[in-house]
């Protein structure tokens, strides 16, 4: 097997580059070929993936926050290489939908700590298909949103340069903020057919579970069932999304009467003003139409042993 690690030198602060000594400790006594590629800039990760997995198969490692693991993803999808991953970014959030990162993960609590048992683990781990879900063209694994919630991502990039800011820190600190700005979103927002048109405050699209530094937007998703899950939240005033916020974090958002679930194959919301969006924790503004789909086992993840 080959292996080809992609490293975000900005991730977690430069905590992912204690990676390196450590992927070289561990290659020097096997024999298995290896590549560590750093990135130089925003989607650097997904043209040097794309060009490895287009000559041959490889386990690749994602290692950096849900940023680096979205390029990633773009550069595996439609080739038969898998995808590992090595959390070391700020929020880290997809590896909370995989129990098998509990071990590691001290719960989804800690990052795991650069070194040669959990290096192995991956090496040697067993690989499982998973569903990935896709917009615009632009694939993702976790969660895509618009509304107040990507607006607040998009708001906390700043914040999470702080010194000593963690992702859950930063998204609390970016909500007070976006509070301040944010207005009604009137959208039309079609569900395998169905279309609802509402004063919103968000709509996720979900393949995983976790967002916003440890958040459950829906916490029934799975990753394997050939579904995205939607959370649609009616718009409400300020006052009322401080009450909300709390019970948003812990996942128990769902019997507020403004909350409703979904589940679906495709999905598309109309704006016609401009709106942020989010894909897998990298926001940015757009207008117009917005197509969701899923992609049934579209990626092999590789779980650590």
């Amino acid at each position: 097997m080959k292996h080809l690690f992609i490293i975000n030198p900005i991730a977690g602060k430069g905590k992912s580059l204690d990676y390196i000594p450590v992927i070289e400790k561990y290659f020097s006594d096997n024999s298995s070929d290896y590549f560590i590629e750093v990135t130089k800039y925003p989607g650097h990760a997904t043209e040097l993936v794309r060009e490895y997995v287009s000559k041959d198969n490889f386990r690749v490692y994602s290692v950096g926050g849900d940023g680096t693991l979205n390029e990633v993803l773009n550069g595996i999808a439609g080739s038969n290489s898998s995808l590992a991953i090595m959390p070391a970014g700020s929020g880290n959030d997809f590896v909370k939908s995989l129990e098998n990162y509990k071990k590691y993960t001290r719960g989804g609590k800690k990052l795991p700590e650069p070194s040669i048992p959990f290096l192995d683990s991956l090496v040697h781990g067993n690989e499982i298909t998973i569903d990935i879900g896709k917009v615009n063209g632009r694939y993702f694994l976790n969660i895509s949103s618009v509304g107040f919630d990507a607006e607040v991502v998009y708001k906390s990039y700043k914040i999470k340069k702080l010194p000593l800011i963690t992702g859950l820190t930063a998204y609390i600190l970016s909500v007070l903020a976006t509070l301040a700005s944010y207005k009604n979103n009137h959208l039309e927002i079609n569900i395998d057919g169905k279309t609802i048109k509402a004063g919103t405050l968000l709509v996720a699209v979900a393949n995983g579970r976790y967002y916003g530094g440890g958040m459950q937007v829906v916490p029934s998703s799975r990753l394997d069932d050939g579904f995205l899950d939607i959370c649609l939240i009616e718009y409400v005033g300020r006052s009322k999304i401080i009450k909300f916020f709390s019970r948003f974090v812990k996942g128990t958002h769902g019997t507020i009467k403004e909350v409703s679930f979904h589940k679906a194959k495709k999905v598309s919301i109309i704006s016609k003003n401009s709106i942020a969006m989010n894909i897998d924790g990298e926001a940015s503004m757009i207008s117009g139409k917005i197509d969701f789909e899923i992609i049934p086992g579209g990626i092999k993840v590789v779980l650590p042993r």
